[in-house]
């Protein structure tokens, strides 16, 4: 569906998760049972007359613009809410799907805590309805859950089974963070930023959090690069764009003039983990922001305005306490942020925070 929609096969999936919540699920009925077939048990069968990824260059054909009434959208083209009701549509499937899957495991195995790998794993909005569901204690997502996290069960699996090195019991979370790619080299960025006449001046660790802060207070987007890069396709305080949540103007300010990408795409927040449940309905930590859940009543603005606006009308509603980073049904791709796993991005936070 992710090429019928006009986007990218293989890359633009979480365009469509970001969509959906402008539409509804209009078209569960018309797709399930006819163009796929969800089990019990959370299997899926595809009907092969409406696809071709098997045998040709694209994942669809001309039968599934027929069965739909419509002809598949050309990338660019105007999202229209026919297309905003297939992405809900879509999303409600591949959630259901989820949650079949998930309570097939619990009751394979009796465990109470789940481990998710694979490119549907970073379906945030699924992985919060796993949560949500109680079907397991615990989950844990690996924050590069797609093909690229493969290099890190290689790695293990030589370090392991080859290498004859033992396992260690360190907890839920042995990554500690997901800071794995290149390290900023400041002995190169002074001279780099001479070269293009950028001005510049030269902060310690310890002066550099509330600097940010006052600056962000002030309503300053600030991109924020130091230390490691992140392992996955999560930008999570080491190559960050950061902006003042309660400014509703930031969402659009910084998709159409910094990122230049498409205005309904929403923005994660990053909250201090401690002060995570004020805000957000959430008991476990979410490190890698990959766990959609709910903002809570308290801070949510406008409701039944909101319910009754239609497609990308809802972008104009100003529906809570922190617009900037509350997607239009009040759902938020939420990353948790603690000083060990951190460090200074935890600590501007704090800094803003005051």
């Amino acid at each position: 569906m992710t090429q019928y929609l006009g986007f990218e096969v293989n890359f633009d999936e979480y365009k469509v998760m970001g969509l959906a919540p402008y539409g509804e699920p209009r078209y569960v009925d018309r797709l399930l049972g006819q163009v796929l077939d969800l089990k019990e048990d959370g299997s899926i069968a595809l009907n092969l007359d409406y696809f071709d990824y098997t045998y040709g260059l694209t994942m669809v054909n001309g039968r599934l613009s027929t069965h739909l009434g419509r002809p598949a959208r050309a990338k660019g083209d105007p999202l229209e809410q026919f297309h905003m009701d297939l992405a809900a549509s879509v999303q409600h499937i591949t959630t259901e799907a989820m949650l079949r899957l998930a309570r097939t495991a619990r009751k394979m195995t009796g465990c109470d805590q789940l481990c998710l790998a694979g490119g549907v794993a970073l379906n945030c909005v699924g992985n919060g309805a796993i949560y949500r569901a109680g079907i397991f204690r615990d989950i844990y997502v690996q924050p590069a859950a797609g093909d690229a996290g493969g290099a890190i069960g290689a790695a293990l699996g030589v370090w392991h089974q080859v290498m004859g090195q033992p396992r260690k019991d360190v907890g839920n979370d042995r990554m500690r963070g997901a800071h794995l790619g290149p390290r900023v080299d400041n002995a190169k960025v002074v001279p780099f930023l001479d070269s293009i006449g950028a001005e510049h001046i030269k902060l310690s660790e310890d002066e550099l959090p509330a600097k940010v802060a006052a600056w962000l207070a002030a309503g300053h987007i600030v991109g924020l690069c130091h230390g490691r890069m992140e392992f996955g396709p999560r930008a999570l305080g080491a190559r960050s764009i950061l902006g003042d949540p309660r400014d509703p103007a930031n969402q659009s300010r910084i998709n159409l003039k910094i990122k230049y990408r498409e205005s309904f795409r929403p923005f994660a927040p990053a909250v201090l983990e401690e002060r995570a449940k004020e805000y957000f309905d959430i008991d476990i930590p979410s490190p890698y922001m990959l766990i959609v859940m709910p903002l809570r009543s308290a801070h949510r603005r406008r409701e039944k305005e909101n319910a009754e606006s239609q497609g990308m009308a809802k972008l104009r509603v100003v529906r809570s306490t922190v617009p900037a980073i509350t997607h239009v049904d009040y759902s938020v791709r939420l990353q948790t942020v603690t000083e060990e796993r951190n460090g200074i991005f935890y600590r501007i936070i704090r800094e803003f925070d005051r």
